[in-house]
C-alpha cells in the first residue's frame, strides 16, 4: 500500500500548531475549578458575537442542538408550531433536517445548484405553501448561501430566515459575515471544523433579545433564575467550559486559517485542468473553504487512482437525507440533483496545517494526469 503523503485529515496537526497555548488555558479551567458555565463560556460568547456583528451568542452543546434550539425557541414564543414546514436544502448533512423533524416540524427539501452546490433560490418558491414559515439556508462546504433573491422570496412570503453555519465561520456577503445575514445561525464546532474545539461544541447567534433569552434557558433545563424553578421543559446543552476557553483562544487565528484555506483553494482553482475533474465555483462572496470540494462522474475509480499516489480524500456527502432509512416517507421524492451530487462529490485535502501551496500543486499535477 502506498505511503500517505497527503492526508485528508490530520488533527494532531490542526491542533498542535496552538499546542502550549492551548494547555495553557485548560490548566487554568483546571485551576479555576469552574467546569460548567463561566467566565470562559461568556467571554467567548461575546468574542463570537463581535466576530460575527450579532447582538447575541449563545454557547450550546453542539451543532444539531443549535439549530434545534432556533427552532423550539420560535415554537416557544409561539412563532412556529408543530406540522409547520422548513425549507431546506436536499444535498445538505442529515443534521439540518434532524433539526426539523425531531423539532415536530416538516423539513421540504429543495434542490441546489450544481455550481454552488447550496440552495437553489429560484427553485424556493414553488416549494412554498400556506404551511411554510421558514428557510434553513446551509453555507455549505464554507460558500455563502444568501442573496438578493433569497432575501427577496423570505421578504415576500413573510418566512424566517436561518442560518446553518457550521462550516462557514468566517464567511461573508458584501461584508456581513455569516452568522449575521438571517434572523438566527447556527454554529458547530466539532473538531474538523475551521474553528474547531477538542470535543463537541455549538452556538446561537442572533439579534432577537427573546429568542437569545429563551435558547439560554431552554439550554439549561428550561430554568427561571431560580434554579430549581423550570417553567418551560428544556434540555442539558451547554457549551462546557474547556472548550470555551480552547475555542476563545483559537478565534484568535481563524482569520488567518481561513485565508490559508483560500490561498491553498486558488490555487487548486489555478492549477487543476482536467476535462474529467469539475471545480468549484468560489462565487462572488468570501468563501472559507471548509472543504474543496470538486466533481468527477467515476469517484471510486479516481479517488483510489489519488489513494494509490500517497493522497488522502473524503466524500461530503455520499448518501443525502432522501435516502437515509431514517426518513422512509421521503424516499419517493424525485431530487435528481442531489442524487447526482452525491454520486460525484470528492472532497481534496485544504488544511493549511499540513497542506502547503507547493503540497496543493503536487495534488493538482496529479489530479491531471488521472484519465
Amino acid at each position: 500500500m502506498c505511503t500517505i503523503r497527503y492526508p485528508f485529515l490530520d488533527l494532531g496537526k490542526v491542533n498542535g500548531r496552538y499546542a502550549d497555548e492551548i494547555k495553557g488555558v485548560c490548566a487554568k479551567v483546571i485551576d479555576g475549578g469552574r467546569y460548567i458555565g463561566g467566565k470562559e463560556v461568556e467571554k467567548f460568547e461575546e468574542k463570537l458575537a463581535r466576530y460575527v456583528g450579532s447582538k447575541h451568542a449563545v454557547g450550546v452543546g453542539c451543532g444539531l442542538d443549535a439549530l434545534r434550539l432556533i427552532l423550539l425557541g420560535y415554537i416557544a414564543l409561539g412563532q412556529l408550531k408543530e406540522g409547520d414546514e422548513v425549507i431546506v436544502p436536499s444535498n445538505t448533512y442529515i443534521a439540518t433536517v434532524l433539526a426539523v423533524s425531531t423539532s415536530r416540524l416538516k423539513p421540504v427539501l429543495v434542490e441546489p445548484s450544481k455550481t454552488t452546490f447550496n440552495i437553489n433560490p429560484y427553485l424556493i418558491e414553488q416549494a412554498i405553501t400556506p404551511r411554510t414559515k421558514a428557510i434553513i439556508t446551509v453555507h455549505l462546504y464554507g460558500r455563502p448561501s444568501y442573496d438578493d433573491d433569497l432575501a427577496d422570496v423570505a421578504s415576500r412570503y413573510g418566512l424566517k430566515i436561518i442560518e446553518d453555519n457550521a462550516q462557514a465561520i468566517g464567511a461573508s456577503v458584501n461584508g456581513v459575515k455569516t452568522g449575521h445575514l438571517g434572523c438566527a445561525a447556527a454554529f458547530s464546532f466539532y473538531p474538523t471544523k475551521n474553528l474547531g474545539a477538542l470535543g463537541d461544541g455549538g452556538a446561537v447567534t442572533t439579534d432577537d433579545d427573546e429568542l437569545a433569552a429563551i435558547i439560554r434557558r431552554l439550554r439549561d433545563y428550561g430554568r427561571t433564575e431560580n434554579p430549581y424553578e423550570n417553567d418551560i421543559q428544556g434540555f442539558n446543552s451547554r457549551l462546557d467550559t474547556m472548550q470555551a476557553a480552547v475555542l476563545d483562544l483559537k478565534m484568535l487565528y481563524i482569520d488567518e486559517e481561513n485565508a490559508s484555506r483560500r490561498c491553498l483553494a486558488s490555487v487548486y482553482d489555478k492549477e487543476i485542468d482536467n476535462h474529467l475533474v469539475t471545480t468549484p465555483d468560489p462565487g462572488p462572496d468570501y468563501h472559507v473553504y471548509h472543504q474543496y470540494v470538486v466533481r468527477v462522474k467515476d469517484r471510486d475509480r479516481f479517488r483510489q487512482f489519488l489513494l494509490d499516489r500517497g493522497i488522502e480524500t473524503a466524500v461530503h456527502y455520499p448518501v443525502p437525507p432522501h435516502r437515509q432509512k431514517c426518513y422512509p416517507e421521503l424516499h419517493g421524492i424525485n431530487l435528481t440533483i442531489a442524487d447526482r451530487l452525491a454520486e460525484e462529490v470528492v472532497s481534496l485535502p485544504i488544511s493549511p496545517a499540513y497542506i502547503s501551496v507547493d503540497d496543493a500543486r503536487a495534488i493538482a499535477y496529479v489530479i491531471n494526469s488521472f484519465r
